[in-house]
């Protein structure tokens, strides 16, 4: 779009402390909390100077996102309302500004409103209050561009084709009449096609047709285009532009298909929260997200859970080739009328504003996990079919034989799990389709939550617990691989977060994530890991600590190794080096089965009994016949080093955000598991700390985020009694 005005700064918080957006009205404790502590009103207001060149021009500001029940007023008359926390609105200025200085003042309430989705009733995820996405100041013409739809039908067809609507913003109600100019640009820049046409009215219709050497949006190539769009008018020009791509996708009764190739999709859910400023993180942040679940996962997809998320993460995951499930707000309940009928808003709220992007291929229009509602689904169906024909939808559900209103049947299976509460089940990954959804046929089917609760497990928990972890994911990924109706899997969940009292471990965090809240890897995101191509890169990850005494009856065994490699190579101590292929018996679907090395296999002296030395081992990759990677354990581990790794050492200096992350080591640099000791931080410079500034050690890890100030050095130092001093210096430009 057109460029926009930085309006994140100056705001003055409750009449007291000056802020820059995006921003949390409480900074949280990492757990052990109460989340009433942000369920109130609070007021932001900014002061600023009209330029007397806007007061021929339309002058709106314009909120990414507000949490929740934003009223806006300038000068002391409001301007705006928004209940929807999760996405854009605006207030518009033109006609109400002062010469000289004006006062804009933006409440927002932190309850949870049952009128609102998604509150009244319980739901597993926080709502964190504040302005925590940016404001923008956006001034134009009289008559500017307000939206734009592009479609590319027959993307498979050798010519191809784009659709293009586009909607003309004209609140003054002035004579439409004028030209639009577009052009079609490729990613390097290089203009495809130009087209022009008369505006005679608030919409304008464009195609280009005969369209050669175009590059199709994939997962390994996500080819991206640009349509500029200049309109000139009687009340001036304004100019937008609306980036997309050429891809098919379509979920059948034999699975997704991206561009008529078969796909299986593997992805996790993700929340968009973090430590301290829940959701209060800008695009930095939501960009590094995207890069996690992509480069460091290795996914293919994602689902928004719960609701629609910041633009940055959905533009990322366009650019890196994630695709997206992305579903409207909501937790199993389903309030009033009035309630439905914000729903179904947000459903149009969502689809205008997302409906470019590659990367998104389902809609999800219902509750999560409601139970059904016949008419109110109707509606939020027609509504998203009729805002966009060329995706599907679906609506995520954990009840059985469901009525099926989507184009796609999805379903949150925890079967795998309930056989410890009995029954005469044995265990079980996921059900038969046709079990889960009572119908007579075969429809498009895909897998939107497990795990999760069924097994909660800490980034320091035993190794026991993380291997059984691990294995759930495991077993869930090959029963999806092996059963051709169903699309793909996206687990629960990426991510630990902060939740409710009436869920997770008592400590405000839901422990569902394969990484923790700062991001760190716990050893089931190697069960999504290892699944990638070798070429992408050589994944050899042994689930253990390697100590004598972490499991019961002692020892490593059964040791499971993730890894895509075609062979593992243990050498324990001075014994024999012993070879030991992946398990295609118990995992025969997955891309790239397991090692698991059993007791069966090995004498007493190849690993070794209670009360025998422990020895250091070394566990090799190989590929091809050779070596690939290694990975070495020490039998003694002892602390040995600090350390401090950003994600980047430059930043903006207008408030971006990087990851620090904190790690005690042992001598051969690997993460003490068990270290618990505190280390104290401090900043100085142009950036502050997110979060406090002494901090305990999880799983040997920790983390926080550094915002920029202004430009200038940026000197973080850590401090721990036993392993001394790190200092680490960043910029921000």
């Amino acid at each position: 779009m057109r460029p926009l005005i930085d309006f994140n700064s100056g705001w003055l918080f409750e009449g007291k402390d000056s802020v820059r957006l995006p921003h949390n009205a409480v900074e949280l404790p990492f757990s052990y909390f109460d989340e009433k502590a942000y369920q109130r009103i609070f007021t932001y207001e900014k002061r600023f100077t009209a330029d007397p060149a806007w007061q021929s021009r339309e002058v709106s500001v314009v909120f990414d996102g507000a949490m929740a029940n934003a009223r806006v007023s300038l000068n002391g008359e409001e301007i705006a309302a928004h209940k929807d926390g999760y996405t854009p609105f605006e207030a518009r200025l033109t006609g109400k500004l002062l010469d000289g200085e004006n006062v804009l003042t933006v409440t927002i309430d932190g309850s949870e409103n049952p009128e609102i989705p998604p509150f009244g009733g319980q739901i597993d995820y926080l709502t964190y209050a504040g302005l925590y996405r940016e404001a923008w100041l956006r001034v134009t013409s009289g008559i500017f561009v307000g939206n734009g739809k592009v479609e590319t039908p027959y993307a498979l067809a050798a010519q191809k084709s784009v659709r293009a609507r586009i909607d003309l913003a004209n609140p003054q109600n002035l004579p439409l009449s004028g030209t639009l100019l577009a052009t079609l640009s490729d990613a390097a820049g290089r203009t495809l096609a130009t087209t022009d046409a008369a505006i005679a009215g608030p919409m304008v219709n464009l195609a280009f047709d005969g369209l050669t050497d175009i590059e199709l949006w994939d997962i390994d190539n996500p080819a991206l285009y640009t349509l500029a769009v200049t309109i000139d008018t009687a009340s001036g020009q304004d100019e937008a532009k609306f980036r997309f791509g050429f891809r098919t996708a379509e979920f059948t009764p034999e699975g997704f298909k991206l561009n008529g190739k078969a796909l299986k999709l593997r992805g996790l859910n993700r929340h968009q929260s973090f430590p301290y400023v829940g959701y209060a993180l800008g695009k930095s942040a939501q960009e590094r997200d995207a890069e996690i679940l992509k480069r460091e996962l290795k996914l293919n997809m994602v689902r928004t859970s719960h609701y629609p998320q910041s633009h940055y993460f959905l533009d990322r995951c366009d650019e890196l080739g994630l695709l997206v499930f992305e579903e409207i707000p909501g937790w199993q309940h389903i309030g009033g009328e009035s309630w439905k009928d914000e729903s179904v808003e947000n459903v149009r709220r969502m689809i205008t504003r997302d409906w470019n992007h590659p990367s998104i291929v389902i809609w999800g229009v219902r509750i999560n996990e409601s139970q059904d509602d016949h008419e109110f689904y109707l509606r939020t169906n027609a509504l998203a079919h009729e805002l966009d024909s060329t995706r599907q939808t679906g609506g995520v559900r954990y009840i059985t034989d469901s009525e099926l209103l989507e184009d796609v049947y999805t379903m949150n299976d925890f079967i795998l799990g309930q056989e410890e509460w009995g029954g005469n089940r044995p265990r079980t990954p996921l059900r038969p389709q046709q079990e889960v959804t009572g119908l007579d046929r075969v429809v498009p089917y895909m897998i939107t939550e497990y795990g999760g609760h069924m097994h909660p497990t800490k980034s320091w928990d035993q190794e026991q617990r993380q291997a059984e972890h691990v294995l759930r994911h495991l077993e869930v990924l090959n029963a999806a691989y092996g059963d051709p109706q169903i699309a793909g899997c996206i687990g629960w969940c990426a991510f630990d977060y902060n939740t409710h009292k009436d869920f997770g471990s008592g400590d405000r965090i839901c422990h569902h994530g394969v990484m923790d809240m700062f991001r760190e890897p716990k050893f089931a995101a190697y069960a999504y890991i290892s699944q990638c191509d070798p070429t992408d890169e050589v994944i050899l990850k042994p689930v253990t600590f390697w100590a004598r005494g972490e499991r019961n009856i002692g020892g490593v065994l059964p040791l499971m190794i993730l890894t895509n490699c075609d062979e593992v190579e243990l050498r324990y101590g001075n014994n024999p080096p012993k070879r030991f292929r992946p398990d295609r018996d118990a995992f025969p679907h997955l891309p790239h089965a397991p090692v698991i090395v059993k007791r069966e296999q090995l004498t007493d002296e190849e690993l070794g009994l209670w009360g025998m030395s422990w020895e250091d081992a070394t566990i090799t990759g190989f590929i091809d016949g050779k070596p690939a990677r290694t990975v070495d354990f020490v039998s003694d581990p002892v602390a040995h080093a600090l350390e401090v790794a950003p994600d980047a050492t430059e930043i903006g200096a207008d408030g971006d955000t990087t990851r620090v992350m904190v790690r005690a080591l042992d001598q051969s640099g690997r993460t003490l598991p068990f270290f618990p000791e505190p280390v104290s931080i401090t900043v100085s410079g142009a950036a502050e700390r997110l979060g406090p500034g002494l901090v305990p050690l999880r799983a040997g890890s920790t983390g926080f985020w550094l915002r920029s100030t202004g430009p200038g050095p940026i000197t973080v130092t850590v401090t721990s009694e036993r392993l001394g001093r790190a200092e680490l210096t960043l910029s921000a430009s």
